[in-house]
């Protein structure tokens, strides 16, 4: 149970987030998996989105997929020139080096595949929860809760859970949204995260959640 929504209708909230999500942008990562892109490249998306503005992460990913698309390409390739691919991604630097030492893992390790299993994916370079689940969850459909700054923030707001950080807000969340829900919620609280629920002075006046919402911790709304 939450603590503002004592009794939560998720079909309900889901078939609401779905509809406002409809007239949102879709997020670059989820794009590759709607256009059936590999698990490599939903991987690799993912993290160039570290910390990136989405415009930027389809820029960098489109470039370095257009060069090098799987993992035996790009262990061939100089780290400076995967680089020069994702930049201005965020610490595109260091993320050049993931994804290069990611390669050569998947080749040495997993016959060139991506893991299905979390523990494996957390075994490679820059890889942690977020981007393991999303992974798992956007390739092989496999269930999986990935928490960002917006599904950490907004369930927290509305009162669904009361967590301080993004992992133990996977952990609630796992308890209390049924598993149909696990892989969407992330796209869709992205979605209402940008449009609606936003971090600084969120538009309640528009929020079809507003009259059961108690708005922990929001300080100024429109």
């Amino acid at each position: 149970m939450g603590i503002g929504f004592p009794n939560i209708d998720w079909d309900n909230i889901i078939g609401t987030l779905r509809t406002i999500a409809e007239n949102a942008e879709t997020p670059t990562v989820f794009y590759y998996s709607y256009r059936k892109s590999t698990p490599f490249q939903i991987l690799i998306s993912t993290i160039i989105s570290l910390r990136t503005r989405d415009p930027v992460t389809f820029s960098s990913s489109e470039r370095l997929f257009t060069n090098a698309p799987d993992p035996t390409t790009i262990s061939k390739m100089d780290t400076n020139k995967i680089a020069k691919l994702i930049y201005p991604a965020g610490f595109y630097k260091r993320k050049a080096e993931n994804i290069k030492q990611i390669s050569e893992i998947l080749l040495d390790k997993h016959e060139g595949l991506v893991p299905r299993n979390l523990e494996a994916l957390l075994e490679l370079p820059g890889v942690g929860r977020k981007t393991a689940n999303l992974t798992l969850g956007l390739s092989y459909g496999i269930p999986a809760l990935c928490v960002d700054t917006h599904v950490h923030r907004i369930p927290n707001r509305m009162g669904w859970v009361e967590t301080k950080t993004p992992e133990k807000t996977e952990f609630a969340l796992v308890k209390i949204l049924p598993k149909k829900y696990w892989i969407e919620i992330n796209e869709l609280l992205v979605a209402f995260g940008q449009t609606i629920c936003a971090p600084v002075s969120p538009k309640c006046s528009e929020c079809p959640f507003r009259d059961d919402c108690p708005r922990i911790g929001v300080e100024k709304s429109r």
